[in-house]
């Protein structure tokens, strides 16, 4: 498929534009390879992982209220995982060492996932993503959302009950 050499073409331009980045990766959403980049490291492992994790960012940004997903990073001790958003139906993470430029990745990393989501978006189409096999909702149920006791993506949230008994006064011993 040509969007896979067109991804992995990006993929290439951005390790030599920021010094220190050890790998990269394009998945789509539901955690299969685009395209990669990533030298001693499982490409589909880390395609399923970062889909895990997005999945996790997703609900934590609606949660929390601040929007659509753009952009999560993780640092350990030996460097930085950072993963893009590139589109609705693809995603990109950035392996880097410990001293890399944060701000100039971020600064790559968001214009590549701009330019990934571009080329998966002109090359695939609209209606090809996770759900295109299912079938199209009927025009009338679309039209009424479903009626729920909560926004969806929100967690329920458990209000504290008082103890029924009195917790015994300590004493010192």
């Amino acid at each position: 498929m040509a969007v896979e050499t067109d991804v992995l073409d990006e993929l290439r331009r951005l390790r030599t534009r920021i010094p220190r980045l050890t790998g990269s990766l394009a998945a789509t959403v539901d955690g299969l390879v685009l395209a990669h980049d990533v030298p001693e490291t499982e490409p589909e492992g880390l395609a399923a992982l970062t889909a895990a994790a997005l999945g996790v960012a997703y609900r934590m940004t609606d949660a929390s209220g601040r929007g659509d997903f753009r952009e999560l990073l993780v640092r350990g001790s030996g460097g930085y995982v950072a993963t893009y958003a590139a589109g609705t139906t693809a995603v990109l993470t950035l392996l880097a060492e410990d001293r890399v430029n944060v701000g100039r990745l971020h600064l790559e990393g968001r214009r590549s996932g701009a330019r990934i989501a571009d080329l998966v978006a002109t090359r695939v189409g609209p209606g090809t993503g996770r759900h295109a096999d299912r079938p199209a909702l009927d025009e009338h149920l679309a039209a009424a959302p479903p009626v729920t006791a909560r926004p969806i993506g929100t967690l329920p949230v458990r209000t504290p009950q008082r103890p029924t008994h009195q917790p015994r006064p300590q004493t010192g011993t």
